[in-house]
C-alpha cells in the first residue's frame, strides 16, 4: 500500500485501506471500553463498594488487569496492521490499472451486443429448447406408460404360472387317485386269482382223495415197494403233504 502507485490504484478504485484499519482499531478499542465498564459495574454490585477506599482498590485492580490486556492487544493489533500493510493491501510491481475504453469502443460493443442476427440466433435456440422440453415431457410419459403395462403383464404371468402350478398339483392327484385305484383293482383280482388257485387244488384234492385207483400204492405196497411206478410214489408223497 505504500508508494505513491498504490495509492494511485486504491484510490482509482475508490478504496481506502488505510481509513479501514483505522476504523477496525477504533472499534477493538470501543468494544475494549465497554467491557470494562460493564466489568466495572458488575464488580460494584456484588461486592458491594459503596465504601470510598473499597471503590478505590476496585478500580486500581480493573486498571491494572485493563493495562495488561491492553498491551498485549496493541502488540497484536500491531502486528495485524503491519501484515494488512505490506501483505493484504500491497499492489504487486508492474501493476497498472486497465485503460478505459473510448466512446467509440463502447459504441462498438454495443453494436455487438445488439446483433438483430444474434437476436435472432437466440430466439431459435429457445424455441428448439421448448420443443425439446415438450418431446422430452412426452418421450417420459410414454415410458411411464410401458413401465405401467410391463408391471401389468408381469402380474398377468405371475398370475398363470400360479395357475399352472394349481393345475400340476392337481394332475398329481388325480394320476394318484388313479394309482391307488388301479391297485386296488389289481389285488382285489390277485385276491380272486389266488382264491379261485386254492379252490381248484382243495377239487384236485378231493378227486385225488375218492378216486377208487388210489389205493394202487397201497396194494402195489402189499405185494412189495418194486412194484411201484415212480408217478406212484410221487402222487403218494404229495398227498401225504397236503393231509
Amino acid at each position: 500500500m505504500e508508494g505513491s502507485e498504490s495509492k494511485a490504484v486504491f484510490e482509482s478504485l475508490n478504496l481506502n485501506p488505510q481509513l479501514f484499519i483505522n476504523e477496525t482499531l477504533n472499534t477493538v478499542d470501543d468494544l475494549v471500553d465497554d467491557a470494562f465498564n460493564f466489568y466495572h459495574q458488575e464488580a460494584s454490585t456484588l461486592l458491594k463498594t459503596d465504601v470510598t477506599v473499597k471503590s478505590q482498590f476496585l478500580s486500581e485492580g480493573i486498571d491494572y488487569i485493563r493495562n495488561m490486556i491492553q498491551s498485549d492487544l496493541d502488540t497484536r493489533l500491531g502486528m495485524w496492521e503491519k501484515y494488512c500493510v505490506h501483505h493484504i493491501f500491497a499492489v504487486p510491481k508492474g501493476f497498472s490499472l486497465p485503460q478505459t475504453e473510448s466512446p467509440a469502443e463502447t459504441l462498438m460493443c454495443q453494436d455487438v451486443l445488439c446483433d438483430p442476427d444474434l437476436d435472432t440466433q437466440l430466439d431459435n435456440l429457445r424455441n428448439r429448447l421448448t420443443m425439446i422440453g415438450k418431446e422430452s415431457a412426452e418421450l417420459n410419459y410414454e415410458l411411464q406408460a410401458l413401465e405401467r403395462q410391463s408391471a401389468s403383464s408381469d402380474h398377468c404371468a405371475e398370475l398363470v404360472s400360479e395357475a399352472l402350478q394349481l393345475y400340476d398339483q392337481a394332475s398329481v392327484q388325480d394320476m394318484f387317485q388313479d394309482l391307488v385305484s388301479t391297485m386296488s383293482e389289481l389285488r382285489e383280482k390277485m385276491e380272486k386269482l389266488r382264491t379261485r388257485k386254492v379252490e381248484n387244488i382243495e377239487c384236485v384234492r378231493a378227486k385225488r382223495i375218492h378216486d377208487p385207483d388210489r389205493d394202487l400204492l397201497a396194494s402195489n405196497y402189499s405185494k412189495g415197494l418194486p412194484n411201484a411206478t415212480v408217478e406212484d410214489l410221487q402222487e403218494f408223497m404229495a398227498d401225504l403233504k397236503h393231509m
